[in-house]
């Protein structure tokens, strides 16, 4: 499954590649693009583990970037 995912008060390029690298390497992760500009997040895993995927991805941006707000 691929999905976009919106993000808010993502504050500079510099933090979007913390995030799209650190998710890069979590489990089930396929691939993951994390855009500033757009301030969006394309991330693709498997269709019967993408909620847990998803739940991972949250916890990781949040101990990366605590003000960025995950809108799925």
């Amino acid at each position: 499954m691929k999905k976009n995912i919106k993000l808010e008060e993502l504050d500079c390029a510099n933090c979007a590649a913390k995030i799209e690298n650190a998710i890069g390497k979590l489990d089930n992760v396929t691939d993951v693009k994390v855009n500033f500009m757009s301030q969006k997040m394309i991330l693709e895993a498997p269709d019967d583990k993408f909620d847990d995927v998803l739940a991972e991805v949250k916890k990781t941006v949040k101990k990366i970037e605590p003000d960025v707000v995950i809108l799925s």
